[in-house]
């Protein structure tokens, strides 16, 4: 029997501050940007959950034009784990989510 890898997040949220966009060479886009969650909608005391998230390509696109700090957005992913070295060299890891659709509302 084939085992099925699932890995879905489903974010509704907003944007902490505008995307940071970079543009490749190779004429592809990433925009990078947190996403703030509240584990408790109807409470005003609740803390936000932030989320490291980005997207590529043509979602990349629609986020530099459409979002910016504040903005409400439904997104659709996959949680992806990376690690990287921080500029004083040390090694981190974290948990972003990559997004596969967008919806702005």
């Amino acid at each position: 029997m084939m085992q099925t890898i699932r890995n879905h997040v489903t974010l509704v949220g907003n944007m902490g501050s505008p995307a940071r966009i970079t543009n490749f060479d190779s004429g592809a886009k990433v925009a990078r940007f947190q996403l703030a969650t509240n584990k408790n909608p109807r409470g005003k005391n609740s803390e936000p959950e932030w989320h490291r998230v980005f997207a590529w390509g043509n979602l990349a696109g629609f986020i530099e034009n459409y979002g910016d700090k504040g903005k409400q957005l439904a997104i659709h992913g996959r949680l992806v784990n990376r690690t990287y070295t921080s500029k004083e060299g040390d090694l981190r890891k974290v948990t972003e989510v990559e997004v596969k659709h967008v919806i702005g509302l």
